[in-house]
């Protein structure tokens, strides 16, 4: 039976003292304890950032790489050994700045991945600079005139090009983010969580200011409505909707055609090419390859 101190581990952690992702981390651990997954059958992957760092403070299999990079190491790992539960753990500078391109094309592509976002409208690892989410007009530490660019809507642009599993979740909230988690991570296909987590030390709202605009979505909300999940996605201004605002039909998972079809088994079971066959076939590609 797996328990919560399974995915204990002796890093130092580098969060400031009282940081929303403490909350996160929890949500975490619960979500993966209630789901039966042992550490051995999970893999992070991050990229830079604070959020970045989760996959540190969290045993399990984990790869740290390049900042904004981390989602199509995940869809290598998942379409390698689709026997793993591969979750991407990044932050709003990280996945939406220099990952935005890579977020749009996996929602065409449709990894079994899970990709949590902690959200804070901020670069926090590099002092509060202002990010793709930061709202405009806001002054920051590099834009002391405020931002005079408008903030992406991610979970917006997400549902409108159909992401099967769009979600929001909100770090002090830790029993209702675990169940977000939880449905996430049983998803089939790309699922998205959209974390509103609040920066004690760079943020220029207190937590309490989120504590009042939050609002769990009702049983009259219904995920399969596009507009009306739009709608919610939308509407940050007055209050943020956590729940799950969009879910559809399970469709064709990427690389399941090629394992399906062309593959007995994970690529990672496979045995290794001979270094003959592997030379040839770059040489295909690459006429006088090692010439």
């Amino acid at each position: 039976m797996t328990h919560i101190d399974d995915y204990a581990t002796d890093t130092d952690n580098q969060w400031c003292p009282g940081c929303s992702n403490f909350k996160i981390l929890k949500a975490f651990k619960k979500a993966l304890v209630e789901l039966k997954k042992s550490p051995d059958q999970m893999c992070l992957v991050s990229g830079i950032g604070q959020a970045a760092k989760f996959p540190h403070y969290l045993k399990c299999n984990f790869f740290n790489g390049l900042h904004g990079r981390p989602i199509p190491v995940a869809v290598g790992v998942q379409t390698a050994n689709p026997d793993l539960t591969t979750i991407v753990v990044t932050g709003d500078g990280d996945c939406y700045g220099e990952g935005g391109n890579h977020f749009i094309h996996a929602i065409r592509r449709n990894p079994n991945i899970t990709v949590v976002v902690h959200n804070n409208q901020i670069y926090a690892l590099t002092k509060g600079q202002a990010s793709p989410t930061t709202p405009y007009g806001e002054k920051r530490t590099l834009q002391m005139k405020g931002v005079d660019i408008l903030p992406l809507n991610m979970p917006a642009i997400a549902i409108m090009h159909d992401c099967t599993f769009v979600a929001r979740g909100y770090a002090q909230n830790v029993d209702h983010l675990k169940g977000l988690l939880i449905e996430a991570i049983q998803h089939p296909g790309l699922s998205y969580v959209d974390v509103i987590q609040p920066c004690i030390t760079w943020g220029t709202r207190p937590v309490s200011w989120y504590k009042d605009r939050v609002k769990e979505l009702g049983e009259d909300h219904d995920p399969g409505d596009k507009n009306a999940a739009l709608a919610k996605a939308i509407d940050t201004e007055s209050e943020f909707s956590i729940g799950i605002l969009y879910q559809t039909e399970p469709r064709d998972l990427f690389g399941h055609h090629y394992r399906d079809k062309v593959t007995d088994g994970p690529l990672a079971e496979l045995p290794s090419l001979p270094k003959n066959q592997l030379e040839t076939m770059i040489s295909e590609f690459m006429p006088g390859f090692g010439k």
